[in-house]
């Protein structure tokens, strides 16, 4: 079985840390910094870092990737579409990797950056989403355009309300406060906020979150409820009949939230 821990870095980001303990070889998700990964190394000798996963180019998501490519050999996998460092193999949507014994399989979902990816694996019910999908919210429009980013969050919607969702930000208190204010009368986001906040100040992460939890509290997951579109109609003064329209409302009210 994989072991799944967080490694901060930066303010808010997390290098998600796959290891397997029967190995001893350990595989991470978008090092933007190298110290913790090493710092991790370190204190876990006789461990290899066999694996580098990258979601997109973004400077936090591959910071530390050279430096961790000349400290341990580690494979780099990234998008085919990014400019991604001393990348070893170019994936792009459908793609299949194994890592860790694990069977990944490549989603494209543009939106954040254009060439963004994601990783899932099926079997465990595993999602390792980048800045696409967040806790309670999803990335900005960095390149993409409203569209896509309202079909890649459809895309990564779609998969079974188990799955486990480990994005790379810890922004989840204020995605679900903007939650809130998209539906201020939703118990389940009342609840996980309330839930969060207690996790916060105790210092612990609010990651990961599962399909069933966005779906059930998150406003970009939500399009279609009736309570959704009329706050985004309220909020915009205008009438939308397209669930992409009301994301894009959506998302210009967060980025001014």
């Amino acid at each position: 079985m994989i072991r799944i821990d967080a490694l901060p870095a930066f303010t808010d980001n997390y290098l998600w840390l796959l290891q397997d303990a029967a190995s001893q070889r350990c595989a991470v998700v978008d090092p933007g910094d190298a110290a913790p990964v090493l710092a991790w190394l370190a204190a876990h000798p006789g461990w290899q870092l066999s694996d580098i996963l990258v979601t997109h180019h973004h400077f936090d998501h591959v910071g530390g990737i050279e430096k961790l490519k000349v400290a341990t050999g580690a494979r780099v996998l990234g998008p085919v579409a990014e400019d991604i460092p001393v990348r070893d193999l170019a994936l792009g949507d459908g793609d299949r990797v194994e890592v860790l014994g694990l069977r990944l399989q490549v989603l494209a979902v543009p939106g954040h950056t254009l060439g963004h990816i994601a990783y899932y694996q099926a079997e465990q019910g595993l999602l390792f989403c980048g800045d696409t999908l967040f806790a309670g919210g999803c990335g900005r429009l960095f390149e993409g355009t409203p569209q896509q980013m309202h079909e890649s969050l459809e895309r990564l919607a779609a998969l079974p309300g188990a799955t486990q969702v480990y994005c790379t930000h810890e922004y989840t208190l204020s995605n679900l406060r903007f939650a809130q204010a998209v539906e201020p009368d939703n118990p389940q986001i009342a609840a996980r906020l309330s839930e969060v906040s207690r996790w916060r100040e105790a210092g612990r992460i609010s990651l990961p979150s599962s399909i069933a939890l966005e779906l059930a509290s998150n406003p970009f997951l939500r399009t279609t409820q009736p309570a959704v579109i009329r706050a985004a109609e309220r909020h915009d003064n205008r009438r939308y009949d397209q669930p992409s329209a009301v994301f894009a409302s959506l998302r210009a009210w967060k980025d001014q939230f």
